[in-house]
């Protein structure tokens, strides 16, 4: 009997009247012979609110309790959702994290599962219930609630899937799968029907908010066959798999978009062994993230100029650190930039095909847009761009690499 996990963004509950039609769509599977986990995210919005709520009794709100309260909004949704399956005559149960349980390690807002115990669900499904599953959430070994970071229902869905040995995993949102960028500001985005994991990854991680990154990760290492599809349309979505079956004969899948970067130069660098692994290291031991580097040396081979892209939000962190090492790092000065953008494009077929970096570079010149760093893989090239320039590139690299 086939098992398959369904998984509903907040998007996708954002009411009561989403709720029953998600419900619908899980009672139409179920009656096929299926054997069905149903993950769930809160309630679109809820989890801001709460945040909003922990925020306004404190900035430096307990970060386990935090856990605790973010939490409820899965909760709700769990319960929701049961009683509408049933409602429409679909035997279920809910279950939170605690009662799987589902394991998780590591930080709190942050952990990752671990393992989940599958006998008690396994007997469920085999009783023709339907399992209804909180996505987001799971339980440390020493008993407290935690949360597995923003997007976790993805990480969720797709942990249960490995572990429940499920034959795949779909994924419902409010757009119909996967598009070559963001339809909802770009009117000749186009959806893509299929796609490998590396270069969902690459989007993932590049700006499309489609499916969270780490949860594609897991699919990928596992071979778990995904598929994104739209909660209010019967069309069929955009599957994602190895490698192996994708047709390799479109150069570029899709461009992808990022306004959350900002662009740091360190002029004057004492240009010696050593001195890069000085000013990345204090970085990455306060978990900030460098993206792009770009190191110009002068003639004289004496000193350097360090370019390094990191997320907006680690800025003033990222600048204290630098200062306080400048004892042992000796450069001139500093300069910032956090009104950047990141642009990328995406294809497998870049392996095969030669002059994609000219083209991309050429369009963009076209255009009068400077690009400020660089970064490539053997299926994606970014560029860093003043943000102003973001809509006249993508919309020109969309064209150019005839994905209208």
């Amino acid at each position: 009997m086939i098992k398959i996990v369904i998984k509903f963004g907040g998007t996708s509950l954002g009411s009561i009247e989403k709720i029953v039609a998600a419900a619908k769509i899980v009672k139409k599977e179920h009656q096929k012979g299926k054997k069905i986990i149903v993950v769930v995210s809160a309630m679109a919005g809820k989890t801001n609110e709460l945040i909003k709520q922990a925020q306004s009794i404190s900035k430096n709100f307990n970060k386990r309790e935090l856990d605790v309260l973010l939490s409820s909004g899965e909760q709700v949704t769990s319960a929701l959702m049961s009683g509408a399956l049933n409602e429409i005559g679909v035997k279920t149960k809910s279950w939170m994290g605690w009662q799987v349980p589902i394991l998780t390690e590591g930080e709190y807002n942050n952990s990752r599962i671990t393992n989940m115990h599958v006998d008690k669900i396994n007997k469920s499904l085999s009783n023709k219930f339907v399992a209804i599953l909180p996505g987001f959430q799971g339980i440390s070994k020493n008993g407290d609630v935690t949360t597995i970071g923003r997007g976790g229902s993805d990480a969720t869905a797709v942990a249960v899937a490995k572990i429940f040995k499920t034959d795949h995993c779909d994924i419902y949102t409010d757009v119909e799968g996967v598009y070559s960028t963001d339809p909802k500001k770009f009117i000749k985005a186009k959806k893509i029907n299929k796609i490998s994991y590396e270069e969902m990854l690459e989007m993932s991680s590049l700006g499309a908010k489609v499916m969270q990154s780490s949860a594609v990760q897991t699919a990928m290492m596992y071979d778990i066959p995904l598929q994104v599809r739209s909660t209010f349309s019967g069309k069929e979505g955009t599957r994602i798999f190895s490698s192996e079956n994708i047709d390799y004969s479109k150069i570029i899948t899709g461009v992808t978009y990022s306004k959350d970067d900002a662009k740091i130069t360190l002029l004057g660098v004492q240009d010696k062994p050593g001195v890069a692994a000085d000013i990345f290291e204090p970085l990455g031991k306060n978990s900030i993230n460098v993206d792009m580097v770009i190191q110009n040396i002068s003639a004289d081979g004496k000193e350097t100029d360090l370019t390094f892209t990191t997320k907006r939000s680690d800025l003033t962190k990222t600048i204290k650190l630098i200062k306080e090492i400048k004892s042992d790092v000796k450069y001139k000065s500093i300069s910032t930039d956090k009104k950047v953008a990141k642009i990328s494009i995406i294809g497998a077929g870049m392996i095969t095909t030669p002059g994609v970096t000219y083209k991309m570079f050429r369009a963009l010149a076209k255009e009068k847009i400077n690009i400020l760093a660089i970064s490539t893989s053997e299926i994606k090239i970014s560029v860093i761009i003043k943000e102003t320039n973001t809509n006249k590139a993508i919309k020109k690299l969309h064209s150019v690499f005839n994905l209208d």
